[in-house]
């Protein structure tokens, strides 16, 4: 005898629903917040080249082409957001999900090449310091901070839950700083002539970058590359669903993060019975239950096995 599924499918297709609606509403609201995060840089952008160019200060040209990579940040933050937006297809049966991971990955990038390229620019101005502007460079870095600050408020609650926004937010967190550091410099040198002082904070603004750029350029490769979550030990899995009666073994075990929400586990189990379907199917049932309310996994494919001859590891070379 079969079972009823028609109240289950219900219940799915509802809960689905609701899913598919939250996401979609609330990719909507990032991708307004990041639209307006890309006008705002593109003033200060805008601004802050003029008038780095006027005043002949390197950290304000830096601020500039640091704002620049900003609004190259967030437009590819924008294109990823709207992506993930999209169905899934035949071609594409995960759709656009790493979309998101994608942009991460290439945010984070290009903040290390950035904060490298304005190291070097700062190691040559050290040995030809110039007389700057200062007057400009203070008020430039004041507006500088107002608009990254008005930025990093809009995007900080989305950062901590997407890696796509919070390689975004990274991006205005390290500018609305490095302008902080501009306006510093500017009040140095507009009071006790130190105009090296620019070169220097120029060469910090880059170490800060790369330093907070490594880390999530490290978990971004991590996820393309389909590597366990770190908090995730696969023996533990293993362990976990072994206890459940009557499998046997627990192998060919693969973990990866498919996107921010996403975590997926395959598996084949041995099991030590010729049991029938509708028995796996309540043991299957009990793995989800285990594995998503203790490693916070919420997708699995298991293969079930009985006397089948292959390779018994947890982890085999495919």
């Amino acid at each position: 005898m079969q079972p009823d599924c028609n109240l289950t499918e219900v219940h799915l297709k509802k809960r689905n629903m609701g899913h598919s609606h939250h996401h979609h509403s609330h990719a909507n609201i990032k991708g307004r917040k990041l639209m307006f995060s890309i006008l705002l840089n593109m003033l200060i952008t805008v601004a802050q080249v003029i008038g780095g160019v006027v005043s002949g200060s390197l950290s304000l040209l830096s601020d500039a082409l640091h704002n620049f990579s900003d609004v190259i940040s967030l437009v590819v933050s924008y294109i990823a957001t709207a992506l993930s937006r999209k169905e899934a297809s035949y071609k594409r049966t995960f759709g656009y999900k790493r979309a998101e991971i994608i942009a991460a990955f290439v945010n984070s990038a290009t903040l290390i090449v950035v904060a490298v390229f304005l190291i070097i620019e700062a190691i040559e101005r050290f040995y030809e310091p110039k007389e700057i502007a200062s007057n400009l460079v203070i008020w430039l870095s004041l507006l500088g901070i107002v608009v990254n600050g008005l930025s990093v408020l809009l995007l900080k609650k989305d950062a901590e839950d997407s890696m796509n926004m919070k390689s975004a937010y990274l991006h205005l967190l390290t500018d609305m700083m490095a302008s902080v550091a501009v306006l510093i410099g500017g009040i140095l040198m507009k009071f006790y002539q130190i105009f090296w002082i620019d070169a220097a904070l120029t060469m910090l603004i880059g170490g800060y970058l790369i330093y907070m750029g490594y880390d999530l350029l490290k978990i971004a490769t991590k996820v393309l590359m389909l590597f366990t979550p770190d908090n995730i030990e696969v023996q533990q899995i293993v362990d976990a669903i072994s206890k459940i009666k009557p499998i046997d073994n627990v192998h060919h075990v693969h973990v990866w993060q498919l996107n921010d929400d996403e975590i997926h586990l395959e598996a084949h189990i041995d099991f030590k019975e010729d049991i029938r379907l509708s028995e796996f199917d309540a043991i299957l049932n009990q793995i989800e239950e285990e594995v998503y309310h203790t490693f916070g996994i919420n997708h699995i494919n298991i293969q079930p096995e009985f006397g089948k001859c292959d390779a018994k590891r947890v982890i085999v070379q495919d």
